[in-house]
């Protein structure tokens, strides 16, 4: 046994431990992306570096085998300063966007290259849960949503933009025509009550992501009927009444109550909400200084005053959303406020708000010539699809399923699991810190069944080889190249078909990134 101490705390650990092995298993934590326990090591990301207090020098832990009376640290500034270094090398070379610029335009940041995917594959239902992810309402949004994300969709440096808002529309259509409506698992019930004021697009969807928490809803408007501004007020497009009830109806379907032609006192607020309720929502559209008065309130110059992120007022357990804060243009961003409003709703009642974690993407901009052709080849030829029974009625299955495959798919498949983009937010790295102007140029290896593989996305960190390797692929992947030209690739010319025969799940799965990922895009999260 061998004794060492990391960030003080002395260790006995098996003379064959490496740095990151002993500082692991007493549970400090060390990052990593190209160590994998049982295989070979190729020191390539260098985020795992530590500091031998003694000598001052630092060294990758994942490749640095424990000696006798080492003083590691794994917190000095100057190991966080490497990391964040190393962090900006990779990313410097880094050729791929976390997300889809369609889907950092849309105000509910729905992903809409899944829900492609997935029309594309015939299976509605699910694409329907993933737009119900975050947004309340897409059928009345498939009619009145102006599509921001369409403004940026990259097929437009093919032909035309894919027809987004119309495929939306079509999953909650497709619902409305089924027996039985999809209503999302609810969390256990939690006892806790929410009164929402007002009915609008922003008090319907935070209703509908409570519900979906556990707590109750009452819903309280002065009107006759539900709906706020999408019932009362113009809109620049058309909304069959039927497609507001009907959605109205699946939120209290869901389990919303609603109580209308209430008017709200401050009287009643404080005789019959505040004390009744344990938090309250205000989602009233535009307000003045007579309504704040009734709420006990304070007003900013553009609305209800409320703090970022979190949407608390100046009242405790008293929220406000959607054009009470700020008049909003756009009622999928009121529809975005109100998902945003209820988790932090959510928060308050089990006793902690948080603010949303720090967001990192990475993004590359404007495809070069050649690579369009890339892109293409996980899309369908053929310009945009317009609904032949007309806009209103909408797409039919066969022209959805057309219109989708369209999609150019720009989004990494692993958002949530890619190990670079998470210690990149960790380490609030600066992306552009070591970009040398041009940049590399992409390609998609596309041909097998399950799986793409994108080189650009790659670090190198050698795992797929090993691993293909290991398990005697025919063909398998290997190093190609020296130096700054060193990269993965499939040998012989082969295709990834050949070169992933029993191997690319396991390839995949151990790869930190987003190179290697599955097509359909199910494994996010």
């Amino acid at each position: 046994m061998v004794e060492i101490k990391i960030d003080g705390i002395t260790l006995k650990v098996p003379h064959e431990t490496t740095v990151m092995q002993a500082a692991r298993s007493a549970g400090f934590e060390i990052p990593s992306m190209c160590y994998k326990n049982g295989h070979q090591n190729h020191p390539s990301c260098m985020i795992c570096l530590v500091k031998d207090l003694k000598s001052g020098n630092l060294f990758p832990s994942c490749a640095m085998r424990v000696s006798g009376n080492m003083e590691i640290s794994t917190v000095d500034e100057d190991v966080i300063n490497s990391r964040k270094d190393a962090l900006e090398l990779l990313m410097s070379d880094h050729v791929g966007d976390c997300e889809a610029p369609c889907r950092m335009a849309c105000p509910a940041f729905m992903d809409i290259p899944l829900m492609n995917r997935l029309i594309a594959g015939g299976d509605f239902a699910k694409a329907l849960e993933i737009v119900k992810q975050e947004i309340a309402l897409p059928f009345i949004l498939g009619y009145i949503c102006p599509a921001p994300c369409e403004k940026v969709c990259r097929r437009t440096q093919v032909d035309e933009a894919v027809s987004i808002c119309q495929l939306k529309k079509f999953t909650a259509a497709k619902d409305a025509g089924n027996e039985t409506s999809f209503f999302p698992t609810k969390n256990k019930k939690t006892g806790k009550r929410v009164a929402i004021i007002g009915t609008g697009p922003a008090g319907l969807s935070c209703a509908f992501y409570l519900l979906r928490q556990g707590h109750e809803c009452v819903l309280f408007d002065k009107n006759e009927k539900a709906g706020g501004t999408l019932r009362y007020s113009a809109l620049d497009k058309e909304l069959p009444e039927s497609v507001l009830d009907h959605e109205i109806g699946l939120i209290q379907n869901y389990g919303a109550e609603f109580r209308l032609k209430y008017p709200i006192t401050k009287e009643f607020f404080e005789q019959e909400i505040i004390p009744k309720f344990d938090a309250v929502v205000l989602a009233t559209g535009l307000v003045n200084p007579e309504q704040a008065d009734i709420f006990g309130i304070r007003l900013s110059k553009s609305g209800i005053e409320v703090k970022p992120g979190t949407f608390e007022t100046s009242r405790k357990g008293v929220f406000s959303c959607g054009s009470s804060v700020k008049s909003l243009k756009m009622a999928v961003t009121s529809v975005a406020q109100g998902k945003a409003t209820a988790l932090s709703v959510d928060g308050f009642l089990k006793g902690t708000i948080s603010k949303p974690e720090p967001f990192f993407n990475s993004k590359f901009g404007k495809l070069q010539p050649t690579e369009v052709s890339e892109y293409l080849k996980e899309s369908s030829a053929g310009i945009r699809i317009f609904p032949f029974a007309g806009e209103s009625k909408g797409f039919s299955s066969e022209e959805a399923i057309s219109e989708a495959k369209r999609c150019l798919h720009c989004d990494c498949r692993k958002p949530a699991s890619c190990k670079l983009r998470q210690y990149s937010a960790e380490y609030e790295i600066d992306r552009r810190k070591y970009s040398s102007g041009e940049r590399k140029l992409l390609e998609k290896h596309f041909q097998h069944e399950t799986v793409v593989y994108e080189p650009e996305k790659c670090i190198k960190c050698g795992l797929c080889v090993d691993i293909t390797t290991g398990k005697k692929e025919l063909t398998g992947l290997t190093f190609i190249g020296r130096g700054f030209n060193l990269k993965i690739d499939i040998p012989f010319n082969q295709t990834l078909n050949e070169a992933l025969t029993k191997t690319a799940a396991e390839c995949v799965d151990a790869c930190p990134t987003g190179a290697l990922s599955f097509k359909i895009g199910e494994e996010k999260g």
